[in-house]
């Protein structure tokens, strides 16, 4: 399985860099500061696998708080005890991603390309963090629909994406 190495950028520094990198007129007035990171309590995670597609589950994050704040722009998804983290789809996605009060952020996982493969490693569960800093949700095989276990080989995931269908053409899916 490949791995990835999970980045974390201290919320002054992204905050910075937004700036900087901002055209002339369109970076915030320095009363306004960027969001804070999500703090775990304010987020719900939900995953499901794609119906007739158990090698791909779809999941999403809402914030419950009353306020904007940002999760990592890449969701971290991890297979029960298995070693290493799906890799994004397109590869970077380092930053974060702004998530509205009450808005929900999908994403999607193809688990293996192909699930005949020799290589195919088996994990009792999938786990997703909206943040690569928190512990996030696990659900097990039976929960996500994927039968006893999940086939897991080069797993990619999606970025955070504002709507399910464009997380499904990120990932490829009809």
């Amino acid at each position: 399985m490949r791995f990835r190495t999970v980045h974390t950028v201290p919320v002054l520094a992204a905050s910075a860099a937004l700036l900087l990198a901002a055209a002339p007129g369109q970076a915030a007035p320095r009363h306004q500061s960027a969001p804070a990171r999500c703090a775990e309590k304010a987020l719900t995670l939900h995953a499901k696998a794609v119906r007739g597609k158990t090698t791909v589950v779809r999941f999403s994050v809402t914030n419950s708080g009353s306020r904007a704040c940002l999760v990592d722009r890449v969701p971290t998804i991890t297979f029960g005890d298995l070693d290493g983290a799906a890799l994004p789809t397109p590869e970077g996605g380092r930053g974060t991603y702004r998530l509205d009060a009450g808005k929900t952020a999908y994403g999607a996982v193809r688990t293996i390309e192909n699930p005949s493969d020799p290589e195919t490693r088996r994990s009792p569960s999938i786990g997703v963090s909206a943040s690569a800093s928190q512990w996030g949700r696990s659900f097990s095989a039976a929960q996500l629909g994927t039968g006893r276990d999940v086939r897991v080989w080069e797993p990619v995931t999606t970025w955070w994406q504002p709507t399910r269908a464009k997380a499904d053409k990120a990932l490829g899916l009809g």
